[in-house]
């Protein structure tokens, strides 16, 4: 068996391929190791925004109603055993390791046909693998990006569910809503309900025309007031308490946005209880217990960080923090990819920022901007002050006496100021 360090570096090489659009390869390889997504209950996640917060959510509700859960994510943050998880907890070192020894002389056969396995494709089916070998109840099953050639799209779900659409990665999915919402669809199942968030206009009117064409019955996210919420801080844990229907709601993910997340992630526990025996109310209090790292998530001293990546993200970062900061200017760190609406972003963030620090994002595989770029951009809309970072550790000292930063544009960027700023366990479990 190869060690964790040779797993890593193998799946480095893989990531040379780039992304592919198709599901070939993924079916190819997931039968080799014996078609372990056959021997799951899959609950499928698609949507420009809000996928990672409704899986934790859904995660922690049905750890608390007794079942065992898988959660594959995407990207990770500190390491790519969180991409990996059971009831919360990131796969071990020594299990990573198994998996890649035991998919890659498949893979290897596969290479020599001409068929080479990108990144995603081949940690879909270590995660599909990893899950039936342990026998979880239930898989909270993130898509990559897209739905309908997503390497993710191999499996029949019990439920599917749309979070929103948006623009993002129109290079792969379509320059219109419309476009973009054909390509979510696909994870639509014949005879396999959807569950879809606040979704208007013609993103909607095609994802029920393809429900319709498959009979899937389709959801639309709990509608019904939701109470002014309150707030309290328990061990460094910001709780949102709100009351819906007959419920009172703990939710330990702060943000108007997670609100609207939860409506979504109430439709689907509402369908899964009766079709899988458990009670709704012993499911729901597991929300206070529900955890996603960048996510708005709230640190010491000020700091805020948020992985939100596109102008849609943006405006929901920007809605959750006025239930913390009211109308005093804050410090924004930020750092982008070239393949991402950055201008826009700038613009819905402008208003909001005392000054900008801005900083390039270390990828090997993407191109972002660098500071004297941004600040260029920021000068078509604002003569705000810009400073230009090398690295999270300067962007920090540069605004150490700040009392309210606010890390964002990107998961990469996230990313790295996590890993410098919380202990890594706090990323793994949750």
């Amino acid at each position: 068996m190869c060690t964790y360090e040779d797993a890593l570096k193998y799946l480095e090489n893989l990531q040379l391929f780039g992304i592919k659009l198709g599901l070939e390869q993924t079916s190819e390889l997931a039968e080799a190791a014996g078609s372990p997504e056959k021997k799951l209950k899959f609950i499928h996640i698609a949507g420009s925004n809000g996928k990672g917060s409704c899986g934790a959510m859904l995660n922690a509700a049905l750890r608390r109603a007794g079942f065992s859960t898988g959660f594959y994510s995407s990207p990770h943050l500190v390491s790519p055993r969180e991409r990996f998880r059971i009831n919360g907890e990131a796969i071990s070192e020594t299990e990573f390791a198994a998996l890649v020894s035991a998919l890659r002389p498949e893979a290897e056969k596969m290479a020599e046909a001409g068929k080479c396995l990108t990144y995603f494709e081949f940690t879909t089916v270590m995660a599909a693998k990893y899950f039936a070998d342990r026998e979880v109840d239930f898989v909270i099953w993130e898509t990559g990006m897209g739905g309908r050639f997503d390497a993710t799209n191999i499996v029949d779900p019990v439920c599917s569910v749309i979070t929103n659409i948006a623009l993002d990665h129109q290079q792969y999915l379509g320059s219109k809503v419309e476009d973009i919402a054909f390509e979510k669809a696909g994870i639509i199942k014949p005879c396999r309900p959807v569950v879809i968030g606040n979704i208007p206009g013609p993103a909607k009117n095609v994802l029920t025309g393809c429900a319709n064409k498959r009979n899937a019955l389709v959801l639309e996210a709990a509608q019904g007031e939701i109470s002014a919420p309150d707030f309290s801080v328990i061990n460094s844990v910001w709780i949102q308490k709100f009351k819906f229907r007959e419920h009172y709601i703990r939710l330990s993910m702060p943000g108007a946005m997670q609100r609207e997340n939860f409506r979504i992630v109430f439709t689907v526990l509402e369908y899964l209880a009766p079709e899988f025996d458990f009670c709704l109310a012993d499911a729901l209090p597991g929300l206070e217990e529900a955890f996603w790292p960048a996510r708005c998530q709230i640190l010491p001293g000020g700091i805020i960080i948020d992985g939100a990546h596109n102008p849609n993200g943006v405006e929901t970062l920007l809605e959750s923090l006025r239930d913390f900061i009211r109308d005093e200017k804050i410090t924004v760190i930020f750092g982008s990819f070239k393949d991402k609406n950055s201008f826009e972003c700038l613009e819905i963030l402008e208003p909001l920022a005392e000054y900008f620090v801005f900083l390039p994002l270390a990828s090997e595989f993407r191109v972002s901007w660098d500071g004297a770029e941004l600040t260029k951009m920021l000068r078509k809309i604002s003569a705000k002050k810009a400073l230009a970072a090398t690295a999270p550790e300067e962007a920090l000292k540069l605004t150490e006496n700040d009392p309210v930063r606010l890390v964002c544009g990107s998961l990469y960027l996230a990313g790295e100021f996590l890993n410098l700023l919380v202990p890594p366990q706090e990323v793994l479990n949750i």
